[in-house]
């Protein structure tokens, strides 16, 4: 594995499991242009390794995330146009990260705590799994600022449905992690560093269990629908099966299983 040299990022790597942690806890994690471009480096330098089963991102200090870190982005603009230039090419970014975060093939794992604002929220998200603290706060804040959730919002809307994103992003309302959890915005709430520890183990230990090909190749599946149709995407999807079962991984399964073993991704 040959991850990039991050400023914005903090990296480990433990048993198959990339957590990635936000490094500005003095901005509660909100994000720059290096940070996001950074964290699109990290999924690229893993996108084909299949030795990493889960990638974790969580934020230093206390926060996940606050949303995007506006204050210098154009700064050093000439002009008005170099000004809107610079707003559009920051906000697009971050839809690129999003996009790249949701489709990897590792499961993607967030831990929620303190602040899940804006872009943090978006990252809640499009993860595979979401563990929240009892007393985080999401919210979409764009509109009270005048502003909108652009990249998020058809995020948003694909985990929780259109009914609920709307109350949210037009309302600005925010809620807490047991709240968010019976919205679907997350699935786990725990009470503290300690118990988000065990449940995050926990949820390891089950992906562990999983062949970490047969898991990229349903993300990948999954993520099809709705945008293809039907029809198609079930002979893509007896394609991928016949692939599965002849695949090394199907075979070492169908060999586990009559042989009462562990499959070797599990041991």
């Amino acid at each position: 594995m040959n991850l990039p040299t991050c400023q914005e990022l903090l990296l480990d790597t433990d048993g198959g499991v990339l957590t990635i942690s936000l490094n500005r806890p003095k901005k509660r994690n909100a994000m720059n242009s290096a940070l996001v471009k950074e964290v699109m480096a990290v999924f690229d330098a893993v996108a084909d390794d299949r030795s990493v089963r889960a990638i974790v991102i969580r934020g230093e200090g206390g926060h996940f995330c606050a949303g995007g870190d506006i204050s210098g982005m154009n700064s050093d603009a000439q002009d008005e146009a170099t000004a809107a230039k610079a707003v559009w090419d920051f906000n697009r970014v971050f839809g690129h990260m999003i996009t790249k975060a949701n489709s990897a093939p590792q499961v993607v794992i967030t831990l929620c705590e303190g602040s899940v604002l804006g872009g943090g929220f978006g990252l809640a998200c499009i993860s595979d799994v979401a563990i929240a603290d009892k007393k985080a706060k999401f919210a979409m804040p764009e509109t009270g600022l005048g502003i909108i959730p652009a990249q998020i919002a058809p995020f948003v809307v694909t985990r929780i449905g259109l009914t609920q994103a709307r109350r949210l992003a037009l309302l600005g309302e925010r809620i807490n992690g047991e709240q968010a959890r019976q919205l679907g915005i997350v699935h786990f709430v725990t009470d503290g560093a300690e118990a988000m520890t065990e449940k995050l183990q926990m949820v390891l230990a089950s992906v562990r269990r999983c062949a970490p090909e047969a898991n990229a190749m349903t993300k990948q599946l999954m993520l099809q629908v709705g945008h293809v149709e039907q029809e198609a995407l079930l002979d893509q999807a007896a394609d991928l099966f016949c692939d599965s079962m002849r695949g090394p991984e199907g075979q070492e399964g169908t060999r586990a299983f009559l042989e009462k073993r562990l499959p070797a991704w599990a041991e």
